[in-house]
Protein backbone atom coordinates (compact mmCIF):
# COMPACT_ATOMS: atom_id res chain seq x y z
CA UNK A 1 0.00 0.00 0.00
CA UNK A 2 1.58 3.47 -0.64
CA UNK A 3 0.72 5.71 1.94
CA UNK A 4 1.36 9.72 1.72
CA UNK A 5 2.11 10.94 5.13
CA UNK A 6 2.24 14.34 4.89
CA UNK A 7 1.04 16.92 1.88
CA UNK A 8 4.00 18.91 0.03
CA UNK A 9 4.83 22.26 1.22
CA UNK A 10 5.16 24.87 -1.34
CA UNK A 11 8.99 27.43 -1.20
CA UNK A 12 8.84 30.22 0.86
CA UNK A 13 8.88 32.56 -2.17
CA UNK A 14 5.49 31.37 -4.05
CA UNK A 15 2.22 33.34 -3.90
CA UNK A 16 -0.78 34.42 -5.57
CA UNK A 17 -3.05 37.22 -5.98
CA UNK A 18 -6.49 37.54 -7.87
CA UNK A 19 -6.53 40.26 -9.83
CA UNK A 20 -9.54 42.62 -10.65
CA UNK A 21 -9.63 44.66 -13.74
CA UNK A 22 -10.70 47.43 -12.50
CA UNK A 23 -7.94 47.67 -10.01
CA UNK A 24 -5.01 46.25 -10.38
CA UNK A 25 -2.45 46.95 -8.16
CA UNK A 26 -0.17 45.12 -6.23
CA UNK A 27 -0.82 45.35 -2.46
CA UNK A 28 1.93 43.91 -0.15
CA UNK A 29 1.30 40.96 2.24
CA UNK A 30 1.11 40.72 5.68
CA UNK A 31 3.21 37.02 5.80
CA UNK A 32 7.04 37.18 6.07
CA UNK A 33 8.71 38.49 3.13
CA UNK A 34 11.89 37.07 2.60
CA UNK A 35 14.65 39.35 2.04
CA UNK A 36 16.75 37.09 -0.16
CA UNK A 37 15.89 34.26 -1.94
CA UNK A 38 17.72 31.08 0.09
CA UNK A 39 20.22 29.18 -2.40
CA UNK A 40 18.32 26.00 -0.38
CA UNK A 41 15.36 25.77 1.00
CA UNK A 42 13.80 23.16 3.37
CA UNK A 43 11.09 20.77 1.79
CA UNK A 44 8.82 18.27 3.95
CA UNK A 45 8.58 16.04 1.74
CA UNK A 46 7.92 11.77 1.37
CA UNK A 47 11.47 10.64 0.40
CA UNK A 48 14.16 13.47 0.99
CA UNK A 49 14.18 16.86 3.11
CA UNK A 50 15.97 19.07 1.01
CA UNK A 51 14.57 21.10 -1.85
CA UNK A 52 16.45 20.53 -5.26
CA UNK A 53 18.37 23.89 -6.00
CA UNK A 54 16.32 23.59 -9.16
CA UNK A 55 13.66 25.73 -7.25
CA UNK A 56 15.68 28.52 -7.06
CA UNK A 57 14.44 31.25 -8.79
CA UNK A 58 16.66 32.79 -11.32
CA UNK A 59 17.05 36.37 -11.40
CA UNK A 60 16.85 36.77 -15.14
CA UNK A 61 13.28 35.09 -15.92
CA UNK A 62 11.73 36.03 -18.78
CA UNK A 63 9.26 33.53 -19.47
CA UNK A 64 5.37 34.19 -18.21
CA UNK A 65 3.18 30.74 -18.14
CA UNK A 66 -0.44 31.30 -19.16
CA UNK A 67 -2.69 28.73 -17.33
CA UNK A 68 -6.12 27.48 -18.68
CA UNK A 69 -8.72 26.00 -15.71
CA UNK A 70 -11.16 24.60 -18.35
CA UNK A 71 -11.85 23.83 -22.26
CA UNK A 72 -14.16 22.68 -24.69
CA UNK A 73 -15.72 19.34 -25.83
CA UNK A 74 -15.06 17.49 -22.40
CA UNK A 75 -16.88 14.70 -21.61
CA UNK A 76 -16.22 14.62 -18.30
CA UNK A 77 -20.06 15.31 -16.99
CA UNK A 78 -20.94 14.87 -14.52
CA UNK A 79 -17.63 15.31 -12.10
CA UNK A 80 -17.62 19.16 -13.57
CA UNK A 81 -21.16 19.86 -12.91
CA UNK A 82 -20.04 21.94 -9.90
CA UNK A 83 -16.60 22.48 -10.57
CA UNK A 84 -13.99 23.18 -13.53
CA UNK A 85 -11.89 20.41 -15.23
CA UNK A 86 -8.14 21.62 -13.59
CA UNK A 87 -10.01 21.29 -10.23
CA UNK A 88 -10.92 17.95 -10.23
CA UNK A 89 -9.32 15.71 -7.28
CA UNK A 90 -6.83 13.40 -8.24
CA UNK A 91 -5.03 10.73 -6.26
CA UNK A 92 -6.16 11.12 -3.07
CA UNK A 93 -4.34 14.51 -2.02
CA UNK A 94 -4.23 16.72 -5.09
CA UNK A 95 -6.17 18.50 -7.91
CA UNK A 96 -5.15 18.33 -11.43
CA UNK A 97 -4.18 22.16 -11.98
CA UNK A 98 -1.42 21.08 -8.78
CA UNK A 99 1.04 19.24 -11.27
CA UNK A 100 0.79 21.87 -13.97
CA UNK A 101 1.67 24.44 -11.34
CA UNK A 102 4.19 21.86 -10.45
CA UNK A 103 5.60 21.66 -14.07
CA UNK A 104 6.46 25.63 -13.68
CA UNK A 105 7.59 25.21 -10.26
CA UNK A 106 9.90 22.92 -10.58
CA UNK A 107 10.96 24.42 -14.23
CA UNK A 108 11.94 27.74 -12.43
CA UNK A 109 8.82 29.57 -14.14
CA UNK A 110 7.78 32.09 -11.52
CA UNK A 111 5.35 34.03 -13.14
CA UNK A 112 1.70 32.26 -13.96
CA UNK A 113 -1.13 33.27 -14.64
CA UNK A 114 -4.27 31.57 -14.39
CA UNK A 115 -7.58 32.02 -16.82
CA UNK A 116 -10.55 30.65 -15.58
CA UNK A 117 -14.00 30.95 -16.33
CA UNK A 118 -16.79 27.94 -16.21
CA UNK A 119 -17.33 26.84 -12.64
CA UNK A 120 -14.32 28.46 -11.50
CA UNK A 121 -15.42 29.02 -7.59
CA UNK A 122 -13.96 25.88 -6.35
CA UNK A 123 -10.66 26.29 -8.40
CA UNK A 124 -10.01 29.94 -7.70
CA UNK A 125 -10.23 28.86 -4.46
CA UNK A 126 -7.75 26.13 -4.59
CA UNK A 127 -5.01 28.52 -6.48
CA UNK A 128 -5.86 30.93 -3.42
CA UNK A 129 -5.06 29.23 -0.64
CA UNK A 130 -1.87 26.58 -2.09
CA UNK A 131 -0.15 29.02 -3.52
CA UNK A 132 0.00 32.07 -1.32
CA UNK A 133 3.21 31.78 0.86
CA UNK A 134 5.17 34.87 0.79
CA UNK A 135 6.27 37.40 -2.22
CA UNK A 136 9.67 37.85 -4.31
CA UNK A 137 10.06 41.35 -4.47
CA UNK A 138 6.89 42.59 -5.54
CA UNK A 139 5.99 39.77 -7.85
CA UNK A 140 3.38 36.96 -7.35
CA UNK A 141 3.91 33.63 -8.57
CA UNK A 142 0.37 33.13 -9.85
CA UNK A 143 -2.28 35.93 -10.78
CA UNK A 144 -5.68 34.83 -11.30
CA UNK A 145 -7.53 36.67 -13.85
CA UNK A 146 -10.91 35.44 -13.75
CA UNK A 147 -13.36 36.11 -16.82
CA UNK A 148 -14.66 39.79 -16.99
CA UNK A 149 -17.18 42.02 -18.85
CA UNK A 150 -15.90 45.26 -19.26
CA UNK A 151 -16.85 48.49 -21.34
CA UNK A 152 -15.05 47.38 -24.21
CA UNK A 153 -16.01 43.70 -23.95
CA UNK A 154 -19.34 42.38 -22.40
CA UNK A 155 -19.26 39.08 -23.54
CA UNK A 156 -17.37 36.11 -21.22
CA UNK A 157 -14.19 34.63 -22.70
CA UNK A 158 -15.29 32.88 -25.83
CA UNK A 159 -12.34 30.89 -26.37
CA UNK A 160 -8.68 30.50 -25.56
CA UNK A 161 -7.32 33.25 -28.35
CA UNK A 162 -10.09 35.20 -27.01
CA UNK A 163 -9.51 34.70 -23.23
CA UNK A 164 -5.25 36.08 -23.94
CA UNK A 165 -5.89 38.85 -25.91
CA UNK A 166 -8.27 40.40 -23.54
CA UNK A 167 -5.72 39.84 -21.25
CA UNK A 168 -2.95 41.32 -23.18
CA UNK A 169 -2.94 44.88 -21.36
CA UNK A 170 -2.36 42.25 -18.42
CA UNK A 171 0.53 40.26 -19.52
CA UNK A 172 2.09 43.14 -21.01
CA UNK A 173 3.18 44.27 -17.77
CA UNK A 174 5.53 41.65 -17.01
CA UNK A 175 8.93 42.22 -18.64
CA UNK A 176 8.31 38.80 -20.84
CA UNK A 177 10.03 37.43 -23.81
CA UNK A 178 7.91 34.75 -24.15
CA UNK A 179 4.46 33.25 -23.36
CA UNK A 180 4.15 29.63 -22.12
CA UNK A 181 0.44 28.53 -22.88
CA UNK A 182 -0.91 25.49 -21.01
CA UNK A 183 -4.08 23.73 -20.54
CA UNK A 184 -4.52 23.22 -16.52
CA UNK A 185 -6.72 19.98 -16.78
CA UNK A 186 -3.31 17.72 -18.11
CA UNK A 187 -1.74 15.34 -16.45
CA UNK A 188 2.19 14.98 -16.99
CA UNK A 189 5.64 15.92 -16.10
CA UNK A 190 7.70 18.46 -18.17
CA UNK A 191 11.04 20.49 -17.53
CA UNK A 192 9.42 23.12 -19.56
CA UNK A 193 13.36 24.66 -19.79
CA UNK A 194 14.15 22.23 -22.02
CA UNK A 195 11.18 23.36 -24.19
CA UNK A 196 12.27 26.94 -24.21
CA UNK A 197 16.13 25.84 -25.15
CA UNK A 198 14.28 24.58 -28.46
CA UNK A 199 12.37 27.36 -28.76
CA UNK A 200 15.38 29.82 -28.11
CA UNK A 201 17.67 28.12 -30.34
CA UNK A 202 15.23 27.95 -33.51
CA UNK A 203 14.67 30.96 -32.95
CA UNK A 204 10.96 30.13 -33.14
CA UNK A 205 8.05 32.57 -33.28
CA UNK A 206 6.04 29.53 -31.40
CA UNK A 207 7.07 26.56 -30.63
CA UNK A 208 4.34 23.48 -30.07
CA UNK A 209 4.60 20.44 -27.79
CA UNK A 210 3.90 17.11 -29.47
CA UNK A 211 3.60 13.73 -28.83
CA UNK A 212 6.84 11.82 -30.08
CA UNK A 213 5.40 8.05 -29.67
CA UNK A 214 2.44 6.09 -31.02
CA UNK A 215 -0.34 5.61 -28.56
CA UNK A 216 -3.50 3.22 -29.27
CA UNK A 217 -5.44 6.25 -28.25
CA UNK A 218 -7.30 8.68 -30.20
CA UNK A 219 -5.82 11.92 -31.45
CA UNK A 220 -8.15 14.92 -30.56
CA UNK A 221 -6.04 17.82 -30.29
CA UNK A 222 -4.60 17.93 -33.97
CA UNK A 223 -1.79 16.26 -36.04
CA UNK A 224 1.34 18.76 -37.22
CA UNK A 225 3.52 17.62 -39.96
CA UNK A 226 7.41 18.35 -39.16
CA UNK A 227 10.43 18.12 -41.36
CA UNK A 228 13.14 16.96 -40.44
CA UNK A 229 14.72 19.77 -38.85
CA UNK A 230 11.46 19.90 -36.61
CA UNK A 231 10.17 22.62 -38.39
CA UNK A 232 6.16 22.47 -38.95
CA UNK A 233 4.74 22.32 -42.58
CA UNK A 234 1.14 22.14 -41.37
CA UNK A 235 -1.77 21.26 -38.79
CA UNK A 236 -4.35 19.57 -39.46
CA UNK A 237 -7.40 19.83 -36.76
CA UNK A 238 -9.16 16.58 -35.97
CA UNK A 239 -12.25 18.27 -33.82
CA UNK A 240 -15.05 16.56 -35.79
CA UNK A 241 -12.99 13.31 -37.10
CA UNK A 242 -10.47 11.49 -34.77
CA UNK A 243 -7.91 9.86 -36.12
CA UNK A 244 -5.96 6.92 -34.81
CA UNK A 245 -2.13 7.05 -34.03
CA UNK A 246 -1.77 3.79 -35.94
CA UNK A 247 -3.41 5.41 -38.87
CA UNK A 248 -0.65 8.84 -38.64
CA UNK A 249 1.96 8.69 -40.85
CA UNK A 250 5.71 8.94 -39.92
CA UNK A 251 5.37 12.99 -40.05
CA UNK A 252 2.66 13.72 -38.37
CA UNK A 253 2.63 13.82 -34.96
CA UNK A 254 -0.33 14.36 -31.65
CA UNK A 255 -0.33 17.86 -30.52
CA UNK A 256 -0.31 18.46 -26.68
CA UNK A 257 -2.17 21.95 -26.74
CA UNK A 258 0.96 23.10 -25.62
CA UNK A 259 2.87 26.43 -26.85
CA UNK A 260 5.91 28.79 -26.11
CA UNK A 261 4.79 31.87 -27.88
CA UNK A 262 6.85 34.60 -28.70
CA UNK A 263 5.40 38.58 -27.01
CA UNK A 264 5.54 40.38 -29.72
CA UNK A 265 4.37 37.17 -32.26
CA UNK A 266 1.66 36.91 -29.77
CA UNK A 267 0.46 40.28 -30.10
CA UNK A 268 0.52 40.66 -33.88
CA UNK A 269 -1.33 37.41 -34.26
CA UNK A 270 -4.20 37.99 -31.48
CA UNK A 271 -4.38 42.00 -32.77
CA UNK A 272 -3.45 42.26 -36.35
CA UNK A 273 -3.75 39.50 -38.05
CA UNK A 274 -6.52 37.62 -36.28
CA UNK A 275 -7.95 40.01 -34.57
CA UNK A 276 -11.36 38.09 -34.13
CA UNK A 277 -9.98 34.43 -33.47
CA UNK A 278 -11.45 33.00 -30.59
CA UNK A 279 -9.86 29.43 -29.99
CA UNK A 280 -5.69 29.21 -30.18
CA UNK A 281 -4.99 25.51 -31.51
CA UNK A 282 -7.70 25.71 -34.45
CA UNK A 283 -7.31 29.56 -35.50
CA UNK A 284 -3.88 31.40 -34.18
CA UNK A 285 -1.89 28.56 -34.82
CA UNK A 286 -2.56 27.48 -38.60
CA UNK A 287 -2.43 31.05 -38.95
CA UNK A 288 0.71 31.74 -37.67
CA UNK A 289 2.15 28.79 -40.23
CA UNK A 290 0.34 29.83 -43.05
CA UNK A 291 1.63 33.57 -42.41
CA UNK A 292 4.95 31.68 -42.74
CA UNK A 293 6.32 32.13 -39.11
CA UNK A 294 8.80 30.31 -37.46
CA UNK A 295 6.88 27.28 -35.73
CA UNK A 296 8.72 24.48 -34.45
CA UNK A 297 7.66 21.53 -32.68
CA UNK A 298 9.38 19.74 -29.30
CA UNK A 299 9.31 16.00 -28.96
CA UNK A 300 7.89 14.73 -25.84
CA UNK A 301 7.98 11.14 -24.80
CA UNK A 302 7.26 11.23 -21.06
CA UNK A 303 3.96 10.06 -19.64
CA UNK A 304 0.70 12.41 -20.66
CA UNK A 305 -2.65 12.26 -20.30
CA UNK A 306 -5.41 14.56 -21.78
CA UNK A 307 -8.35 13.90 -19.15
CA UNK A 308 -10.85 15.28 -21.01
CA UNK A 309 -13.05 11.89 -20.20
CA UNK A 310 -14.32 9.86 -17.71
CA UNK A 311 -12.44 7.04 -18.64
CA UNK A 312 -9.38 8.73 -18.69
CA UNK A 313 -9.41 10.05 -15.37
CA UNK A 314 -10.79 6.75 -13.98
CA UNK A 315 -7.45 5.30 -15.93
CA UNK A 316 -5.04 7.74 -14.62
CA UNK A 317 -6.10 7.34 -11.26
CA UNK A 318 -5.79 3.71 -11.70
CA UNK A 319 -2.25 4.25 -13.32
CA UNK A 320 -1.41 6.41 -9.85
CA UNK A 321 -1.80 2.92 -7.66
CA UNK A 322 0.71 1.55 -9.65
CA UNK A 323 4.97 2.15 -9.17
CA UNK A 324 5.80 1.78 -12.68
CA UNK A 325 7.87 4.26 -15.19
CA UNK A 326 4.13 4.35 -17.35
CA UNK A 327 2.63 5.97 -14.61
CA UNK A 328 2.86 9.42 -13.20
CA UNK A 329 4.88 9.52 -10.19
CA UNK A 330 3.73 11.17 -7.17
CA UNK A 331 7.01 9.66 -5.25
CA UNK A 332 9.29 11.67 -7.77
CA UNK A 333 11.87 13.31 -5.45
CA UNK A 334 13.21 15.56 -8.10
CA UNK A 335 10.07 16.48 -9.70
CA UNK A 336 7.89 17.06 -6.37
CA UNK A 337 4.00 17.36 -6.45
CA UNK A 338 2.85 20.28 -4.96
CA UNK A 339 -0.49 21.27 -3.14
CA UNK A 340 -2.80 22.81 -0.60
CA UNK A 341 -1.09 21.79 2.73
CA UNK A 342 -4.16 20.93 4.84
CA UNK A 343 -2.80 19.91 8.23
CA UNK A 344 -5.27 16.75 8.23
CA UNK A 345 -4.58 14.19 11.03
CA UNK A 346 -3.10 10.85 10.05
CA UNK A 347 -5.70 8.34 8.70
CA UNK A 348 -6.84 6.14 11.08
CA UNK A 349 -6.87 1.99 10.23
CA UNK A 350 -9.14 -0.13 12.45
CA UNK A 351 -8.22 -3.85 11.40
CA UNK A 352 -8.69 -3.07 7.58
CA UNK A 353 -6.94 -4.64 4.77
CA UNK A 354 -5.83 -2.87 2.20
CA UNK A 355 -3.48 -3.59 -0.87
CA UNK A 356 -2.01 -1.59 -4.25
CA UNK A 357 -4.22 1.60 -3.27
CA UNK A 358 -3.26 5.28 -2.82
CA UNK A 359 -5.04 6.31 1.19
CA UNK A 360 -5.84 10.11 1.49
CA UNK A 361 -5.38 12.21 4.73
CA UNK A 362 -7.68 12.40 7.41
CA UNK A 363 -9.55 8.60 6.48
CA UNK A 364 -11.19 6.67 9.06
CA UNK A 365 -11.63 2.97 7.68
CA UNK A 366 -13.04 0.63 9.70
CA UNK A 367 -12.88 -3.00 9.18
CA UNK A 368 -12.61 -3.03 5.54
CA UNK A 369 -11.64 -4.60 2.74
CA UNK A 370 -9.74 -1.50 -0.18
CA UNK A 371 -7.85 -3.19 -3.11
CA UNK A 372 -6.71 -1.16 -6.20
CA UNK A 373 -8.20 2.03 -4.88
CA UNK A 374 -7.69 5.63 -4.56
CA UNK A 375 -9.18 7.14 -1.34
CA UNK A 376 -9.18 10.68 -1.07
CA UNK A 377 -9.15 13.21 1.83
CA UNK A 378 -11.87 12.34 4.72
CA UNK A 379 -13.45 9.24 3.86
CA UNK A 380 -15.21 7.37 6.21
CA UNK A 381 -15.64 3.63 5.62
CA UNK A 382 -17.77 1.14 7.47
CA UNK A 383 -17.47 -2.14 8.91
CA UNK A 384 -17.53 -4.69 6.25
CA UNK A 385 -17.30 -2.55 3.57
CA UNK A 386 -15.66 -4.17 0.32
CA UNK A 387 -13.97 -1.52 -2.38
CA UNK A 388 -12.26 -2.77 -5.31
CA UNK A 389 -11.11 -0.80 -8.02
CA UNK A 390 -12.53 2.23 -7.81
CA UNK A 391 -11.75 6.48 -7.02
CA UNK A 392 -13.46 7.84 -4.10
CA UNK A 393 -12.80 11.13 -3.46
CA UNK A 394 -13.57 11.59 -0.23
CA UNK A 395 -15.45 14.64 1.92
CA UNK A 396 -14.88 18.38 2.03
CA UNK A 397 -15.69 17.94 5.87
CA UNK A 398 -15.76 16.03 8.81
CA UNK A 399 -19.15 14.38 10.14
CA UNK A 400 -18.89 12.08 13.12
CA UNK A 401 -19.48 8.24 12.50
CA UNK A 402 -23.28 7.95 13.80
CA UNK A 403 -25.72 9.22 11.51
CA UNK A 404 -27.21 12.58 13.02
CA UNK A 405 -30.89 13.23 13.93
CA UNK A 406 -32.08 14.66 10.75
CA UNK A 407 -29.46 13.11 8.56
CA UNK A 408 -30.12 9.26 8.09
CA UNK A 409 -26.98 8.50 6.29
CA UNK A 410 -24.19 10.15 7.04
CA UNK A 411 -21.45 11.11 4.65
CA UNK A 412 -18.86 8.20 3.70
CA UNK A 413 -19.94 4.55 2.46
CA UNK A 414 -21.51 2.76 4.63
CA UNK A 415 -21.47 -0.81 6.72
CA UNK A 416 -21.52 -3.97 4.94
CA UNK A 417 -21.35 -2.12 1.37
CA UNK A 418 -19.82 -3.22 -1.70
CA UNK A 419 -18.15 -0.75 -4.82
CA UNK A 420 -16.49 -2.11 -7.91
CA UNK A 421 -15.14 -0.40 -10.38
CA UNK A 422 -16.72 3.20 -9.79
CA UNK A 423 -15.73 6.72 -8.70
CA UNK A 424 -17.44 8.11 -6.06
CA UNK A 425 -17.19 11.96 -5.93
CA UNK A 426 -16.91 14.32 -2.79
CA UNK A 427 -19.71 14.41 0.04
CA UNK A 428 -21.81 11.44 -1.03
CA UNK A 429 -23.69 9.51 1.52
CA UNK A 430 -23.81 5.60 0.88
CA UNK A 431 -26.09 3.49 3.35
CA UNK A 432 -25.44 0.06 4.28
CA UNK A 433 -25.36 -3.16 2.46
CA UNK A 434 -25.52 -0.97 -0.81
CA UNK A 435 -24.01 -2.65 -3.67
CA UNK A 436 -22.30 -0.62 -6.87
CA UNK A 437 -21.07 -3.27 -8.85
CA UNK A 438 -22.57 -2.94 -12.30
CA UNK A 439 -23.47 -6.93 -12.26
CA UNK A 440 -25.02 -6.22 -15.69
CA UNK A 441 -22.08 -4.48 -17.70
CA UNK A 442 -24.21 -1.81 -18.54
CA UNK A 443 -21.91 0.48 -20.46
CA UNK A 444 -23.89 3.54 -21.40
CA UNK A 445 -27.04 4.99 -18.40
CA UNK A 446 -27.75 8.55 -17.40
CA UNK A 447 -29.67 7.98 -14.21
CA UNK A 448 -28.97 11.78 -12.84
CA UNK A 449 -32.55 11.97 -10.54
CA UNK A 450 -31.10 9.04 -8.56
CA UNK A 451 -27.85 10.51 -8.35
CA UNK A 452 -25.41 8.59 -11.05
CA UNK A 453 -24.28 7.93 -14.27
CA UNK A 454 -22.87 5.19 -16.01
CA UNK A 455 -20.04 6.05 -18.73
CA UNK A 456 -17.78 3.17 -20.32
CA UNK A 457 -18.99 0.59 -17.77
CA UNK A 458 -17.69 2.99 -14.88
CA UNK A 459 -20.52 3.80 -12.12
CA UNK A 460 -20.27 7.52 -11.75
CA UNK A 461 -21.62 8.62 -8.61
CA UNK A 462 -22.83 12.79 -8.48
CA UNK A 463 -21.19 14.70 -5.59
CA UNK A 464 -23.40 15.38 -2.56
CA UNK A 465 -25.94 12.13 -3.56
CA UNK A 466 -27.66 10.07 -1.40
CA UNK A 467 -28.10 6.08 -1.97
CA UNK A 468 -30.47 4.68 0.54
CA UNK A 469 -29.31 1.61 2.36
CA UNK A 470 -29.97 -2.04 0.53
CA UNK A 471 -30.00 0.20 -3.26
CA UNK A 472 -28.55 -2.28 -6.05
CA UNK A 473 -26.56 0.08 -8.87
Amino acid sequence: MHKKYSLMSLPTWLSLKIKSPHEYSYKPSSRLIPSSIPSKLNLPYTNHSECPNILCPPTDQNVAAIVFGDGSNSRLYPLIKRRSEAALPIAGNYRLIDAVISNCINSNIKKIYALTQFNSASLNSHLSRAYSCAHIGNEALVDVIAAYQSPEGKGWFQGTADAIRRCLWVLEEYPIVDFLVLPGYHLYKMDFQELLKVHCNNKADITVAVLSRRTDKDIELGTFQVNSENQVISFKDNLEIRVQNSDISQDLYAGMDIYVVNKDAMIKLLTEYHPMANDFRREVVPGAISLGMNVYAHKFSGYWEDMRSIEAYYQANMESIKNTKKAYSLYDKDSPLYTLPRHLPPTQITDAAITDSVIGDGCFLNRCKIRGTVVGMKTRVGDGAIIEDSVIMGSDTYQSGRAEEDIHIPIGIGEGSQIKKAIIDKNVRIGKNVKILNKENVQECNNEANGYIITKGIVVIMKGAIIPDGSIL
